[in-house]
């Protein structure tokens, strides 16, 4: 298997529905979303992707201490929301 190195549509809506089971939310938007908080910190995409769906720390940001997300992680939820809703 190929590690994914670009967050698509596809990609993102296969994931949600194999780990899920079903889509809650609008999906070109939280693509949208990723793309542009990467943009704002600096990072992937994907990273931001599996950080809101999965709170996977984000590996060059300081996002979880002791499991929990710190201040920087919760202002990049913060940033994602935002962008999903504007």
């Amino acid at each position: 298997m190929r590690p994914i190195k670009k967050l698509t549509q596809k990609f993102a809506e296969n994931y949600i529905y194999y780990n899920y089971g079903y889509l809650k939310h609008d999906i070109k938007k939280l693509i949208k979303a990723s793309r542009e908080t990467a943009k704002q910190y600096k990072c992937s995409p994907l990273e931001i992707f599996f950080f809101m769906i999965e709170e996977e720390p984000i590996k060059k940001l300081y996002t979880h201490s002791y499991g929990f997300n710190t201040s920087e992680g919760r202002e990049i939820k913060e940033t994602f929301k935002n962008n999903y809703y504007e």
